[in-house]
């Protein structure tokens, strides 16, 4: 294996008193300005304070349970490379398997959260003994094992391999099905099965089971709305978190019959303090609640501090109580629909048009706050989603202590797009 590249490290930042989640909602606007008075727009900042205090929060709904890192939700191999020396915290969940390759040259432990079919990556995995012994490959199917065959052969270190269990629920035969449609990998059954193709096959070797179950830890159960669709919304988590943990431990079992694993990871930032409870699981993974978007403002079992911001320049006044911002357009994945808009929050008071939404080139917004804001001035936003902010930008500011501390490369500040 080559010579990684040096980690990086976050200067010394001093660690801030802790601030209420009510407080966190306007506090810290204040300080985030005068600490960035000095960066032009767009940039993009995160609050290192609310980061650690939100990392805390995880790690105590895990209850001493470990909390495997979800790389998608920070892409910022500094701040994965400080918050894996946070308690609680051990081992990386990644989203492609280049990015876990290039993770793994500083990385003993990281397993890659989907399937991949890179032919590149799976022949550098394959050949290198390091690698190997670092990386786990996700697969969810005979088909996959094939796959992969297909491009490594049957010659050489071992593979390691951890199954996908899909964590939805299926009622009334299959014709009803809740939740993310992630692997055809259902049943203790299918499960065992799986797992008796693996061992049957040198080149593989299998070390964990994973489930995550979208539907709870990636669905606030506080929604805007009617009171009848939380409380449906709530019923069904209940009945979907009841059924997966029953079937969780029958799979686990079920493999174990098998072959020994070395672990089982569940969960998601809106389920730690459930999925901890399985005693089938192991380990968590999680990495949303870090920077806590916008999508994690309606839960009721936490309230986590916002971290994650940019930044943009008021650059018209088109009518009274209306400006137009640079930018903007900066949507996240998911279903289309209001919720998956950036949110601005500074100023208090300014809203995104209807009719016009968060533009590529330009956003209006409206509000009575609008009136105080000439050219220039700053509208501080909200991404609805964790990671895919570090997508629009190639730095993150730091700031702890009301004082930027370090500034520091996304993935694409370091010359990655894995996805």
């Amino acid at each position: 294996m080559r010579t990684p590249p040096p980690a990086p490290r976050i200067r010394s930042a001093p660690h801030a008193p802790a601030r209420s989640p009510a407080a966190a909602a306007s506090a810290p606007f204040a300080e985030l300005e005068k600490a960035t008075a000095g960066l032009t727009p767009p940039f993009a900042v995160v609050d290192l304070d609310a980061l650690r205090a939100n990392a805390r929060e995880m790690t105590g709904r895990g209850n001493g349970k470990p909390v495997r890192l979800a790389s998608k939700s920070l892409r910022c191999r500094a701040l994965i490379t400080e918050v894996l020396r946070l308690p609680g915290f051990a081992g990386i969940l990644a989203f492609t398997l280049p990015e876990a390759l290039w993770l793994a040259e500083r990385a003993e432990d990281v397993l890659v959260g989907y399937p991949t079919t890179d032919p590149e990556a799976l022949r550098r995995l394959a050949s290198d003994e390091t690698l190997a012994a670092r990386v786990t490959i996700m697969i969810d199917s005979v088909e996959h094992l094939d796959h992969v065959t297909s491009v490594i052969g049957h010659d050489g270190p071992p593979v390691r391999v951890c199954l996908d269990l899909d964590a939805s629920l299926r009622l009334w035969g299959g014709r009803v099905h809740l939740g993310m449609r992630r692997s055809p990998l259902h049943s203790p059954a299918q499960a065992r099965e799986l797992a008796r193709a693996v061992v049957a096959r040198r080149r593989f070797r299998l070390v964990g089971l994973m489930s995550y179950e979208g539907q709870i830890a990636g669905v606030g159960d506080d929604q805007p709305g009617p009171r009848a669709a939380r409380a449906a919304l709530r019923l069904v988590q209940r009945v979907s978190a009841r059924e997966l943990a029953r079937r969780r431990a029958d799979a686990i079992r079920a493999v174990r019959s098998v072959a020994d694993l070395e672990f089982v990871n569940g969960g998601g930032t809106g389920s730690l303090h459930t999925t901890s409870a399985e005693a089938a699981v192991t380990e968590l993974g999680a990495g949303s609640g870090l920077y806590a978007p916008a999508l994690f403002d309606h839960y009721r079992a936490f309230t986590p501090y916002p971290a994650a911001f940019f930044v943009l320049p008021v650059v018209r006044r088109p009518a009274p109580r209306h400006v137009t911002v640079l930018g903007g357009g900066w949507t996240a994945s998911g279903p289309a629909g209001a919720d998956r808009l950036p949110v601005p929050v500074w100023p208090p008071g300014l809203r995104l048009l209807p009719r016009e939404g968060a533009g590529e080139v330009q956003t209006p917004l409206a509000g009575e706050a609008a009136d105080a804001l000439r050219l220039g001035d700053r509208v501080w936003f909200r991404h609805a989603k964790a990671g895919e902010l570090c997508e629009r930008v190639d730095r993150l500011h730091l700031v702890a202590g009301g004082r930027i501390v370090d500034e520091v490369a996304t993935y694409r500040g370091e010359g990655h797009a894995f996805l």
